[in-house]
């Protein structure tokens, strides 16, 4: 699972994309660029949950890239799904590993250089470090600063991927973090060509 590329990490918000149809925003963003999707679903039924997690799947696998699933370790196995991304207050990565085995990948949001260490040496494969910037896809996000994101990436051997608010204004205050990629919601399902916007920032990115 060495060879994965965090650079554009596209997390899945329904609300930002006001009624269009997912799975088409998936393709387009993948098309411009995106390297791995994370599928966040907060209010829907297990079921539901599934079923979308499915139609995405085949997006993602048709194209060659890395499905996540947010939090939900059953529907990661039902899917068979390259991975799980985990909060501070979700399963615990240790467990989540012993579960899921040592072929998925599992990341974890983490906030403090502590956590970051604490998630490495518990078997995470990398790191969401964030909030970036003020986000309005995530309300409770905590603030991470520049020097905390440096600083984690510094000492941690696990690829280091940022989020909360990036988009292709501020993108470059990221800048010698030496971070391996973005997580990006609404700068890429907030607009009207999410192919093209997905292109801008990923020609940002360094």
């Amino acid at each position: 699972m060495n060879n994965i590329d965090y650079k554009l990490y596209l997390v899945t918000d329904r609300d930002v994309l006001k009624g269009r149809n997912l799975g088409k925003a998936v393709e387009d963003s993948i098309l411009g660029g995106a390297t791995i999707v994370q599928l966040r679903e907060k209010d829907v039924t297990s079921r539901e949950f599934y079923e979308i997690a499915q139609s995405i799947k085949a997006i993602t696998d048709k194209h060659n890239v890395p499905l996540i699933i947010n939090d939900r370790l059953d529907i990661a196995f039902a899917v068979d799904a390259s991975g799980i991304h985990i909060g501070q207050s979700d399963m615990p990565c240790n467990i989540a590993r012993e579960v899921l085995g040592k072929d998925k990948l599992i990341g974890v949001s983490v906030h403090t250089l502590e956590e970051a260490l604490d998630a490495e040496k518990d078997g995470a494969d990398y790191l969401g470090c964030g909030a970036m910037f003020s986000t309005s896809t995530k309300k409770d996000a905590t603030d991470v600063s520049y020097d905390q994101l440096k600083e984690i990436k510094a000492k941690v051997k696990i690829p280091v991927v940022a989020i909360g608010g990036i988009n292709e204004r501020n993108l470059v205050q990221l800048e010698g973090t030496n971070i391996d990629g973005v997580a990006i919601i609404s700068a890429i399902l907030g607009k009207e060509n999410i192919k093209e916007a997905t292109k801008k920032l990923k020609s940002k990115i360094i």
